[in-house]
């Protein structure tokens, strides 16, 4: 009996950020397979990181997803001595993020925050939220 490979650390991250931001348009797997003329079981593969996602496929998922590529990797763990990009160690880890989405609220919090169109608005509820955390930890 063969012993099944573990998905890389990166397919795994990328996967789950595929699936968030998903979630977050309120797109069914179906849907964006339907849109990559893939079954949605290829796409669940994906999303698990059990299928790596090719250069030209992660652009077209991109455009369907309608965020650039870098989305897929904001976060994403440092495998192998891989160059971290400014401001990434702060970055909570994908599970925390796919865990709070997966919530009513924060599919909720997050959709309506997307809504808002005022960059400046969004930095200053940021800035908010930032500020009552650090207070309630107080």
């Amino acid at each position: 009996m063969i012993a099944k490979k573990a998905p890389n650390p990166i397919d795994k991250h990328v996967g789950s950020r595929v699936r968030m931001r998903r979630m977050m348009l309120g797109m069914s797997q179906e849907k964006l397979g339907n849109s990559l003329n893939l079954t949605f079981q290829q796409v669940q593969k994906y999303e698990k990181g059990t299928n790596r996602i090719g250069a030209s496929r992660l652009q077209q998922i991109s455009h369907i997803l309608q965020v650039p590529v870098e989305f897929f990797f904001e976060g994403a763990p440092n495998v192998g001595g891989a160059l971290r990009m400014e401001g990434m160690s702060e970055a909570p880890s994908p599970a925390y993020v796919a865990d709070f989405l997966a919530t009513s609220d924060g599919l909720a919090l997050t959709k309506a925050f997307m809504r808002i169109g005022d960059s400046k608005l969004r930095r200053r509820i940021v800035d908010l939220v930032e500020q009552i955390a650090s207070n309630e930890k107080h």
